[in-house]
């Protein structure tokens, strides 16, 4: 578990360290270290609301922090209004196709 964040407007059209273009009415995230393609569950644990982004980006970069969602991401999250909240990560595909061992 750990605290997620958004991005949005400004970061619209550029791109990503994967070098696709940000779409922020797409269903990706930013995380340090996972591989661009992986597809990971997110829950808002206020809430209980889950969704399943893709990694395209690199981030965040604010200490405490440990995935960057699109727009859409977190308006799906109700991340929005309180602009970061508390998540669990799940990995459910890594880049490569596969699922994490135990699954």
């Amino acid at each position: 578990m750990g605290k997620a964040s958004w991005y949005g407007d400004a970061h619209q059209g550029r791109r990503t360290a994967s070098g696709e273009i940000y779409d922020m009415k797409g269903m990706t995230a930013a995380h340090r270290t996972w591989p661009f393609g992986t597809r990971v569950r997110v829950t808002n644990v206020a809430n209980a609301k889950s969704i399943v982004v893709r990694i395209n980006d690199r981030g965040p970069f604010v200490d405490g922090r440990i995935i960057d969602l699109s727009r859409a991401a977190a308006r799906e999250l109700g991340v929005l209004g309180t602009g970061v909240v508390t998540v669990r990560l799940e990995v459910l595909e890594d880049a490569a196709g596969g699922t994490p061992a135990g699954r």
